[in-house]
């Protein structure tokens, strides 16, 4: 039996997300239903305590494009998007906050620029097009800024905007890029998109509108600090022309 991929995979990683999910669920339904254009979306849910995976459970049951990947135990955003990315079966797949901090509906120039031939186009905060209507605190914002500032030094020359949570691969790209991820927290983005980079991939960079949303997991000080001894570890990635050894 000949299996058909959706033409668009939608991947939602949720780590106790009980109270925000169900609403952008339903625009990420009202959007992809409205297209006409076969779809899937996938909730990642990271060993959440609360009734995350209950709910998607319940809407899965009048939804049959929406299905639950459950991790066992809380390992991190980037191990959640990973296990999202690597079920499932798009043609294209994105990934979303599950705040919908950027909206479903900039997807288009995402994939206008896939349709240019791109391999991965991600969305930004930091270049022509974006709006960001509603800023963070502004110790999160100087904190991001410093970290995309060392990180364009270090390893990702040209990209301005690295963790905006609203990226579209082609299948290809999202399989052979996720494969191999090492970083589990919020520092996978970076080593997805210098993978990327290495394999000869092209990455656009696209502004999008963006809100900031109350209620993120993120804990600055620990998770920053995190981040940044993880530069090093993609400099190291970079510079050497063996592949990095997979985690085990």
């Amino acid at each position: 039996m000949i299996v058909r991929r959706p033409e668009l995979s939608v991947v939602v990683p949720a780590y106790n997300e009980e109270r925000r999910l169900p609403p952008s669920l339903e625009r990420i339904r009202s959007f992809c239903d409205g297209r006409g254009r076969s779809y899937e979306v996938l909730v990642a849910d990271d060993g959440s305590r609360d009734r995350t995976s209950e709910l998607v459970l319940e809407l899965a049951g009048s939804w049959p494009e929406l299905q639950l990947v459950s991790l066992p135990r809380n390992r991190g955003k980037g191990a959640a998007v990973q296990a999202g990315m690597l079920a499932a079966l798009g043609v294209r797949r994105l990934f979303t906050d599950a705040d919908c901090s950027t909206p479903i509906e900039e997807l288009p120039k995402l994939e206008a620029e896939l349709d240019r031939g791109a391999d991965v186009a991600i969305g930004s905060r930091a270049v022509p097009g974006a709006l960001v209507e509603l800023h963070q605190p502004p110790h999160r914002e100087l904190m991001g800024k410093t970290y995309n500032l060392c990180l364009r030094a270090m390893a990702l020359p040209g990209l301005h905007d690295t963790q905006c949570g609203f990226k579209l691969f082609t299948g290809a790209a999202a399989e052979a890029c996720f494969a191999r991820i090492t970083f589990e927290g919020f520092g996978f983005d970076a080593e997805v998109l210098l993978r990327a980079r290495m394999s000869g991939m092209t990455v656009a960079e696209v502004g999008v509108l963006w809100r900031n949303a109350k209620g993120t997991s993120v804990n600055s000080l620990p998770d920053g600090l995190r981040m940044l001894g993880e530069l090093r570890q993609l400099r190291r990635m970079r510079s050497s022309p063996q592949p990095v050894p997979e985690r085990t």
